[in-house]
């Protein structure tokens, strides 16, 4: 099968931004152009369909004369592919001008499509369009000059427009798209020829190859004939194509940059070009893009030159490699093609740093080693020899691998394997994504499995790849390792970020060779990539182990071990870890240690190494503990550092150092434990020796020092005394270290020794220390104390006995402290220091304890050392009490009272004070409010005649409450005199404006002033204003132009007088505005009085006034009535109020302010008829009689119809209550003659009634004609069945008395056509078979007795008549509920007359429905089963258990569904296990697998047996294979020749066994592969085959790998031999060999596809194990074929092979 073809070198689009597009055309055109040809015509290409073979012509003008069409010569792919193009008849040719007629309009057009299918992606990724142009080869033009082209106008447009789109990697979908779209536009062929298309990714220079040729400097005679001769020779060449290759799929090439111009681009395609150093050549080192491909090239001298090449096309020449080294100048080339070539290896293939794309496909490479290339995306290789891995270069930036149709597919997961060869850049292999499942299977293998690869190691599966590969790796390494050593084991630990990674190097000694010399191990770590190809070594790395830091991660770590055994080192093992992983991020102790001397005193220090696993290093949390002998640890106090002094404490225990590592973030590790030994006790020493106390008779002295070293025991202390005159010292104490000083000391020093000795008796170094001169004792108090009344203002004293002076020159200070504990700096001098010994506390001394200060002195003034005494109590309060209360004051109205009162008892509080009124004296008093807290109180005019209290509780400040002190007043509160403060008058001088007196009182309650109002006139002369004596007053008219004054004489309520007092003048009054005062009505508010009304005025002289009158309803809306003077109230009033505006008027015209009132609600008048008439009467018209109604609104009045045969008339009609004929017909306001009332009279007897259901006088009247009948109808008209096929017409009539009227039945079809049914003429109609499938009308025609005709009515139409539904009376069931079984419902018809004519004339088809019960049990459900609407039903496994129900409807001939009958059946039985359908299942060879399939019925399927059978072809006997009991089977070559028969006995679960079928196939045959290679050892007679044999036959073990020897299997015609062949040390050995006569046979391993034994008889058999079951089957079938003389059936016969 032909590779997909890649993709042509294509020109892709330039990176030179500042082109336009139209500047491309314009290039594009130009380039044309110089090809001599018509321009326009090669402009106006167009794509066209061709009949017969589909191919398009041209004809044109063409270099050097050629005036005849030339044929194209087959192009070929990139992988070497021919494109098949067949020829073209003439007469389906077309000229360039018929091409071009339509071409003008269609160039923009199709540019449009192939700038779409060319997204812009990322530049890295590929291509793979899927679902491409099947079996449509991709065109490539070789010379637009002298070939036919089939490309489109879109493809001449392209090249000119890809300076502006650029070209990226598209994807799949939109690849896919882009080539339908293409193809859409390409050349077709008709009559079964194959069609063509141009692929949007062929190369872009077809249209201007003729341009790129004379460029070249070749003549165009030579162009014309290389291509008749290319032309000639098409028919020879090999066809490669085939139907797969229709699945041909595209490779996107990656991005390369273009400058479309002749300097830059070299096109030589099919030019016979043998040697790149050729004369017209002109190769240039300006040029970037070079195709060559389709030439003679054998070498690639010359092509050094090409030193700024892109894209180099060297596809389809005659090089063979080696000798690509002249590539080493080409560094910027991009894009090689070397496909169709016969090169064989691509070792000299330098190193290309930016070479993107390699195409080496369809040559005969074995192996793809090369130099790394750094940048290689697309490496397509196939259809090679390639059959290894082995040397597979270094490729980071790979992306797509092809390397289809190359022997090394046949490994075994060779996908997984370049998967672990490129890494993770590797996106697609053979033109498809990655599997998923060899994905997988990669990450599996080790990481070292690569480099394996590459040296040759033999891909194997995963379980053992391990082992396989160590073994590898020992051999390669048999040279590293020093003689007599061996290796087992290199390994690295999986490695974490900040944790630690070991490397496991395992060297032993074999035992062979002594050596006393050490073997000693160096490493060194790197890391790399995961391609596993630039290791660089990690600095300082050179331990066993290594922590990767975050920077290693995803990265990979390589440990070199380089063994050095004395001075000889050899070369370095290594081993490779998997990635590095992040760390986790919780850190860990690796290492933990104390250091330091474990002696008292001493310093240790705890050290930890810890892995941070990812996470940011922290401060650890460090602890020390203490462990006694057989005790637990206890934690030290205060000791969290990692630096710890031992003390005494821990003497004689160990030290337990813990460390928890914590990170920045928080994450805290395991903590680790470290133990100590034993502290031991430092030697017993004394430091820092001194004396202690003052050197001064009397006083004790005691020497001290610090001791060191365990537990201090007896230490020895001496005093002695310095003799002052001769120096020497006298031993005065031994054996303690106090000593009191005595008379004799003084003025002698002393000396303390101190000699420390521990526990255990050991002595230390003494220490001495020498005290300064005794001093003689000065003047001393003792047992000072303080005596005398801690309280509150008592007397204490200070007292004590004095020694070395007297106690009466001694001195004393007083002191005060809050603590009880005497401190001398927190005392608060309360005296200065005085003789007197006694003292009075004060105040602030409460609550304080009492220091005095004793100072002994002599009589001379020598001062002792002052003694401090403090009271042993503090000093205690006395409780809060007054010990005075008084009050002062004026007890007079307004008058001020103060209190005052003596406190004691501490410091005071917030005492409590409050002032009473009492309205005698002895009585609770109430609290006088605002007042209470204050000492003052000014008396209010309430307290007048009452006494004054004020009561005072003493608080202390500590909370604690006294006992209430009152103070009474001594008098009553006395009023003041009656006096006005202030009198004024308060309003506007202007008429008819209220002025009243603002005054203030004063002088007790206030009883009735006296006020005069006065007149001033403008002269002065003052007059008093009669009867205005009130505090108010409202000038009036008379005021005018005068001023208002008052007087008011204040008068106390017990009468008393005050002086009078004269307010200010106010005015002269002016004229007020116009001003009503009063407003009423005059007049009764009932319905139909005359209402007027009364104002009065003021304001000037009144003008004329307006008056508005409005209606004033119970929702608040107000409606004006009238504005005269007077209203007349009428009904509309009734129930309303009415209000009257009135608006006073000056005489000058001013308007003052309006006055309203508003009235009761208006009462209606006496209820009265005013008039009542009747109108003329007829049946069945309401009767409203003309009536008027008076008195308020009327109510529900009593209405009384009479009818009368008389009319009545006078006094008759008023008593027509008592008149013998008159008969009561109604009693409602109007009335509608009945039938009955028809030619009497009506009289109506009417009483008015209010709405408040007052009643008025009644009132009578009577109709003056009788009352008419109406005219005759019917009403109501409709069918009624009253029994099956039997209905009665109905009608209501109306209109006086009915005479005969007249019936008659109609007959209604679908479309609403009626015709009368005749002789249908009664109210009832029996209905007949012509009814069927219509509608029934009646007919009621209405006649009055008086013959008066009324009209036709109609009923509505009944629902269509049809005759009764046709219903099954039950339903029977054929058959059993049985699996397997068909029920077939029978039903059983009615045996009535009716139903059976009904069944008879009128039934249509009968509906069946099955059902199936949802649950299992007594209570279920049914669900229809889909599908199932016959009446018979297969009953089917899963319904076992289950029950079935069948529905059965019968259907009419008119649509109609009968009522549902159904019946139910048992639960379904399990049916007898059968299999149905039951073939063998794959194809005829003995490589096949077999599988046996089948259809079971019969219940749920058990444990069925099937049995696999040989048959011989002819013979009925079969024979068991043995253990071959499953449906698959897999056969081999003992099956070859005989059918295989399969017995399947069906059992159902509950163990029944069912009938059992057998199937056979056809004779197997042996796999066309083995058969030809067994043939061709046959046809040769003698064969020798590499086989193992087993050297531990005798063995019951099972054999392994390890247990089989190499051996020759000879096999010749006559007999067999197992040979074992020649060593360095022995000769070839025949171990077994025999003749093929019996009991000669082959046995084969069903177990193990790659052995097989020969026996030859009892006593020689070999076991033999090959690589391949291919092999075991050829050797098997060779030797049955050479021993077939012996065989009853012909082997020859069996294999098909002729003799």
């Amino acid at each position: 099968m032909e590779e997909a073809p890649l993709e042509q070198p294509r020109e892709d689009a330039a990176s030179e931004n500042r082109k336009s597009s139209s500047g491309s055309v314009k290039a594009a055109a130009r380039i044309a152009a110089t090809s001599g040809g018509s321009v326009s015509a090669r402009k106006k290409v167009e794509p066209r369909n061709v009949s017969g073979s589909g191919a398009g012509t041209k004809r044109s003008g063409s270099i050097g004369g050629l005036a005849s069409s030339v044929s194209v010569p087959p192009r070929r792919s990139s992988t070497g592919g021919l494109v098949q193009r067949p020829s073209v008849p003439d007469g389906s040719r077309k000229t360039v001008a018929e091409s071009a007629a339509g071409g003008r309009s269609r160039v923009s057009s199709a540019a449009e499509p192939v700038r779409r299918s060319l997204p812009e992606l990322r530049r890295s990724s590929l291509a793979s369009p899927r679902g491409g142009v099947t079996g449509k080869p991709a065109v490539s033009p070789v010379s637009s000059g002298l070939r036919t082209t089939a490309v489109s106008g879109a493809s001449k447009v392209e090249v000119a427009k890809k300076s502006l789109t650029k070209p990226a990697l598209s994807s799949p979908a939109s690849a896919s798209s882009s080539s339908r779209r293409i193809g859409s536009s390409a050349v077709g062929g008709s009559g079964g020829s194959a069609r063509r298309t141009v692929s949007n990714v062929s190369s872009p220079s077809s249209s201007v190859s003729s341009a790129r040729s004379a460029s070249g400097g070749l003549r165009a005679g030579s162009l014309s004939s290389s291509s008749k001769d290319r032309s000639s020779a098409l028919p020879g060449r090999r066809r490669v194509g085939t139907p797969d290759s229709r699945d041909s799929r595209f490779v996107v090439l990656p991005q390369i940059e273009i400058k479309a111009n002749d300097e830059l681009r070299l096109d030589l395609r099919g030019h016979r070009v043998r040697s790149l150093n050729a004369s017209g050549l002109n190769l240039s080192s300006n040029l970037e893009f070079v195709y060559l491909r389709d030439n003679l090239l054998s070498t690639l001298e010359g092509v050094e030159i090409l030193t700024r090449v892109k894209v180099l096309d060297l596809s389809f020449n005659d090089f063979k490699g080696p000798g690509f080294e002249p590539l080493e100048n080409c560094k910027v080339l991009q894009q090689l093609y070397l496909a169709g070539n016969q090169i064989t290896s691509l070792a000299s293939l330098p190193q290309l740093p930016n070479l993107e794309f390699l195409s080496v496909a369809q040559n005969k490479l074995k192996s793809l080693a090369m130099a790394s290339q750094p940048r290689l995306q697309v490496l397509a290789a196939s259809k090679n020899r390639i059959s290894t891995l082995k040397g597979f270069p270094y490729l980071p930036a790979l992306e797509h691998l092809r390397v289809e149709e190359n022997p090394i597919l046949k490994m075994p997961h060779v996908e997984a394997a370049s998967i672990l060869l490129v890494g993770p850049t590797l996106k697609r292999y053979n033109d498809r994504d990655l599997s998923r499942e060899e994905v997988a299977i990669a990450k599996r293998y080790p990481a070292h499995t690569a480099l394996c690869i590459r040296d040759g190691w033999e891909f194997c599966r995963p379980e053992h790849v391990a082992e396989s590969t160590f073994h590898f790796l020992v051999e390669k390494w048999k040279d590293h390792i020093p003689p007599g050593f061996l290796l087992k084991e290199a390994s690295i630990d999986k490695p974490l970020e900040e944790d630690v990674c070991s490397c496991h190097f395992t060297i032993i000694h074999d035992g062979a060779l002594s050596t006393d010399l050490p073997l000693i191990l160096k490493y060194q770590w790197f890391c790399g990539d995961v391609t596993l190809s630039n290791f660089f070594p990690i600095p300082d790395a050179t331990g066993e182990i290594y922590w990767p830091k975050h920077n290693d991660i995803g990265k990979v770590l390589k440990v070199e071990c380089t063994p050095v055994l004395g001075e000889t080192e050899y070369p370095p093992i290594f081993a490779i870890s998997s990635r590095v992983s992040p760390g986790s991020g919780i850190p860990k102790v690796v290492n933990l240690e104390v250091h330091g001397e474990l002696v008292e005193g001493s310093i240790i220090r705890g050290c930890a190494k810890i892995a941070w696993c990812g996470g940011t290093p922290g401060k650890g949390v460090a602890s020390w503990l203490r462990r006694k002998w057989n005790s637990t640890p206890v934690v030290i106090a205060g000791a969290e550092d990692e630096e710890y002094q031992l003390t005494i404490d821990d003497v004689d225990s160990s030290l337990v150092f813990m460390y928890t590592p914590v990170t920045e973030e928080g994450a805290k590790g395991e903590p680790q434990y470290k133990y100590t030994d034993f502290v031991r006790a430092a030697p017993p020493s004394v430091s820092n020796v001194r004396i202690v106390g003052e050197a001064v008779e009397g006083n004790i002295i005691k020497g001290v020092g610090d001791y060191f070293g365990g537990r201090e025991g007896p230490s020895k202390f001496e005093w002695l005394r310095k003799n002052r005159d001769v120096g020497d010292f006298l031993l005065v104490s031994a054996g303690t270290s106090e000593y009191t000083l005595t008379k004799e000391d003084v003025g002698c020093c002393l000396a303390f020794v101190y000699m420390p000795i521990n526990f255990e008796g050991q002595e230390g170094k003494s220490v001495s220390v020498m005290s300064p001169a005794v001093k003689q004792a000065p003047p001393k108090v003792s047992n000072a104390k303080i005596i005398g009344d801690l309280r509150e203002n008592g007397k204490i004293t200070a007292t004590g006995i004095v020694t070395g002076g007297t106690e009466a020159s001694s001195r004393v200070q007083w002191y005060k402290t809050c603590s009880s504990i005497l401190d001398e700096n927190s005392l608060e001098a309360l005296s200065t220091s005085k003789i007197a010994k006694a003292f009075r506390i004060p105040l602030g001394a409460v609550g304080c304890y009492i220091v005095a200060k004793f100072t002994p002195m002599t009589p001379d003034g020598d001062v002792g050392e002052p003694a401090f005494v403090i009271s042993d109590r503090a000093v205690e309060t006395l409780p809060p009490s007054l010990n005075f209360l008084s009050i002062i004051g004026d007890y007079c109205e307004d008058g001020i009272l103060t209190a005052s009162y003596g406190y004691v008892g501490g410091h005071e509080g917030k005492s409590i004070y409050n002032w009473y009124i009492h309205e005698v004296e002895g009585d609770l008093g109430s609290l006088i409010p605002d007042v209470s807290g204050l000492l003052q109180y000014r008396i209010a005019k309430e307290a007048i005649g009452k006494f004054i209290s004020f009561q005072c509780t003493p608080v202390r400040d500590d909370g604690v409450v006294g006992d209430l002190r009152i103070c009474m007043g001594q008098e009553r509160v006395r009023p003041g005199s009656p006096r006005l403060l202030s009198l004024h008058i308060v309003g506007n001088a202007v008429e008819g404006t209220m002025l009243r007196i603002e005054k203030t009182y004063w002088g007790g309650d206030e009883g009735d002033s006296i006020y005069r109002w006065l007149r001033t006139s403008s002269d002065g002369t003052q007059s008093e204003i009669t009867s205005a004596t009130t505090s108010s007053y409202a000038p009036s008219i008379d005021d005018i132009g005068f001023f208002i004054s008052v007087s008011c004489e204040p008068v106390r309520s017990d009468w008393a007088r005050g002086p009078m007092v004269l307010s200010e003048q106010i005015g002269p009054i002016i004229p007020g505005p116009p001003t009503c005062h009063i407003l009423e009505f005059v007049g009764s508010m009932i319905e139909g009085q005359h209402l007027n009304m009364n104002a009065v005025y003021s304001g000037g002289e009144r003008g004329e006034c307006t008056h508005e009158w409005f209606r004033v309803k119970d929702n608040g809306v107000r409606e004006k009535i009238s504005g005269h003077d007077f209203l007349d109230l009428t009904l509309q009033d009734v129930g309303a109020c009415i209000e009257l505006l009135y608006t006073p008027v000056c005489k000058d015209g001013n308007k003052g302010s309006p006055k309203s009132i508003v009235s009761d609600m208006v009462s209606p008048a006496e209820p009265k008829g005013m008039d009542l008439v009747i109108p003329d009467c007829c049946e069945d018209e309401e009767i409203t009689p003309l009536r008027k109604y008076f008195g308020g609104h009327e109510g529900v009045g009593e209405y009384i119809w009479y009818q009368t045969k008389n009319k009545l008339d006078g006094s008759a009609l008023l008593d027509i209550a008592n008149a013998c004929d008159a008969e009561i017909c109604g009693t409602e306001p109007t009335y509608k003659p009945s039938l009955k009332d028809v030619g009497t009279y009506l009289a109506l007897y009417w009483v008015p009634t209010r709405a408040d259901n007052k009643c008025g006088e009644p009132l009578v009247a009577i109709c003056s004609n009788p009352v008419s009948p109406a005219p005759p109808i019917v009403s109501n008209v409709r069918v009624k069945a009253l029994s099956s096929g039997i209905y009665s017409g109905q009608g209501e009539y109306f209109g006086g008395y009915e005479g005969e009227s007249l019936f008659s039945w109609y007959r209604e079809n679908n479309e609403g056509t009626i015709e009368l049914i005749n002789g249908a003429n009664s109210k009832t109609y029996a209905v007949t078979d012509s009814d069927y499938s219509f509608r029934l009308l009646f007919g009621y025609t209405p006649v009055r007795s008086d013959s008066v005709v009324g009209e036709l009515r109609l009923s509505d139409p009944t629902d269509i008549v049809f005759p009764e539904l046709p219903y099954v009376e039950m339903i029977a069931l054929t058959g059993k509920a049985v699996e397997g079984d068909i029920l077939t419902a029978v039903e059983v018809i009615p045996n009535s007359e009716i139903q059976q004519h009904v069944w008879s004339k009128y039934k249509k088809d009968i509906r069946y429905q099955w059902f199936i019960s949802s649950e299992v049990g007594d209570n279920f459900t049914y669900d229809p089963l889909p599908n199932q609407s016959s009446c018979s039903y297969r009953v089917r496994l899963e319904e076992i258990g289950r029950c079935l129900k069948c529905e059965c409807v019968v259907t009419d001939v008119f649509g109609r569904l009968g009522e549902v009958v159904y019946i139910e059946t048992a639960p379904v039985l399990p049916g007898i296990p059968r299999v149905h359908k039951l073939e063998i299942e794959g194809r005829g060879f003995h490589t096949n697998l077999y599988a046996v399939r089948g259809i079971y019925s019969g219940g749920k399927e058990g444990k069925s047996r099937i049995q696999w059978l040989r048959s011989m072809v002819g013979s009925p006997d079969l024979i068991s294979i043995p253990g071959e009991t499953s449906k698959m089977y897999e056969a081999n070559v003992d099956d070859v020749g005989y059918r295989l028969v399969a017995i399947y006995t069906p059992v159902r679960e509950d163990g029944v066994e069912g009938q059992s079928t057998s199937v056979s196939t056809d004779p197997i045959a042996v796999e066309p592969d083995v058969l030809k290679e067994v043939k061709q050892h046959l046809d040769l007679g003698s064969v020798k085959f590499e086989v193992l044999c087993d050297k531990d036959q005798g063995s019951k073990k099972i054999s392994s790998v390890g247990t089989y020897e190499r051996r020759i299997l000879e096999i010749n015609r006559k007999r067999l031999k197992v040979v074992k062949p020649a060593t360095k040390t022995s000769f070839p050995n025949t171990e077994i060999r025999g003749s093929y006569a019996p009991p000669f046979h082959v046995e084969l391993f069903r177990n193990d596809q790659h052995r097989l034994k020969i026996v030859v008889d009892s006593e020689n058999e070999a076991d033999l194990m090959v690589h391949s079951r291919h092999l075991r089957d050829v050797i098997v079938l060779v030797i049955r074929g050479l021993a077939q003389r012996f065989n009853s059936t012909s082997l020859n016969s069996l294999l098909k092979i002729e003799t």
